[in-house]
């Protein structure tokens, strides 16, 4: 149980239907999914919300969510990842999970604390827009998709991004999160 989380009630999400807890953190990522769908041109089906990344660092496993991943023709093409506060600190695992979700690239990641956003080039990590205006709406995002071949991570790469999600999302996540699920590998 979220000791801290102050719950105010239940709301129903506008992605999935369900009924779930209405917090302050969840108040700011329904306002994404509203952005996303009436403002943006995203179908609800084209949303998959709070979608587990696995990882696997050193004996150690967890499922981390992202928050919001956007799938065009069949391509996971844009990762949000939501958090309250600095968006620099959250810059560098959002970059680690578009690099882990899907199994290639996920093009386009969004990193917001519901109040702005920056915008980052998955590939290269590059800040290239601010602002919850600037999130490519869905005819944006195919252009986009257009003009990118799929890309695939290394397994190398995928390696070291996975202990960068370990680090800052698994080992320095508040004690009482239970969105991130961890147990030992019995390999």
């Amino acid at each position: 149980m979220n000791d801290h989380h102050l719950i105010l009630g239940r709301l129903t999400d506008l992605i999935t239907g369900r009924t779930i807890d209405d917090t302050h953190d969840e108040r700011y990522r329904q306002l994404m999914a509203r952005l996303l769908v009436y403002q943006k041109g995203y179908r609800r089906s084209e949303i998959t919300p709070q979608q587990p990344i696995e990882v696997r660092v050193d004996g150690k496993c967890a499922r981390v969510p992202a928050t919001y991943i956007i799938t065009i023709g069949g391509r996971a093409a844009l990762l949000i990842h939501y958090g309250p506060g600095s968006l620099v600190t959250r810059h560098r695992p959002a970059l680690a999970m578009s690099r882990l979700a899907a199994g290639h690239q996920i093009p386009v990641v969004v990193v917001t604390n519901g109040e702005t956003a920056d915008i980052l080039d998955g590939a290269t990590g590059q800040v290239t827009a601010h602002g919850l205006e600037a999130i490519p709406a869905r005819l944006r995002l195919q252009e986009l998709l257009s003009d990118q071949p799929l890309k695939t991570v290394d397994p190398h790469r995928a390696e070291r991004e996975a202990r960068i999600l370990m680090a800052f999302e698994v080992d320095d996540r508040c004690p009482c999160d239970d969105t991130v699920c961890t147990w030992k590998d019995k390999r």
